[in-house]
């Protein structure tokens, strides 16, 4: 009886050893993408939602109250979050967090172009100004040359105040 717990025993935690071992048979693969989950209170929403029991945060009083300027996104302006969007599009975007203005993207090509680059840009300001735009551009061997980032910068800005003006004629 002892011989049989004790072969029951080795065999189990030879069994334990093996399958423990598994994971790193994978070999250098390419590690978990991470998962993007809505925050708490989306999903809470959606689950009110679901049963019916939507409430309006709104009253009829607000239609009094001040509002916005309609030029801003969160904190930060919607034409130059969208003027970045547009002059880096060829950038994979990997985060974006419009309530503090940042842009992350991945290497991407130019069209026509034969490095790849890489943009965090940073939008600190709701102004409409060259101040409130802030860019750093890396190619896989480091920094770019400051004259090509302030260009960038530029035709972000350039962007940014024809999207204004296709708004105001509306």
């Amino acid at each position: 009886m002892t011989t049989s717990r004790i072969l029951i025993g080795s065999s189990l935690c030879a069994v334990m050893l093996a399958t423990s071992g598994c994971g790193s048979l994978r070999g250098n693969s390419q590690p978990r993408q991470p998962v993007d989950t809505p925050p708490a209170e989306e999903i809470f929403r959606d689950l009110e939602a679901e049963k019916g029991r939507v409430r309006s945060d709104s009253t009829i009083w607000d239609i009094f109250k001040e509002r916005e300027d309609p030029g801003r996104v969160g904190a930060v302006n919607r034409y130059l979050w969208n003027a970045s969007l547009d002059v880096l599009d060829f950038l994979p975007v990997q985060t974006v967090d419009p309530f503090s203005g940042v842009i992350t993207t991945g290497y991407g090509t130019p069209p026509g172009g034969g490095r790849a680059y890489r943009a965090t840009i940073l939008i600190s300001d709701p102004a409409l100004d060259a101040r409130s735009l802030n860019l750093a551009l890396h190619t896989r061997s480091g920094p770019v040359d400051p004259a090509t980032v302030r260009a960038i910068e530029d035709a972000i800005l350039t962007r940014a105040r024809q999207l204004r003006r296709q708004d105001s004629r509306l």
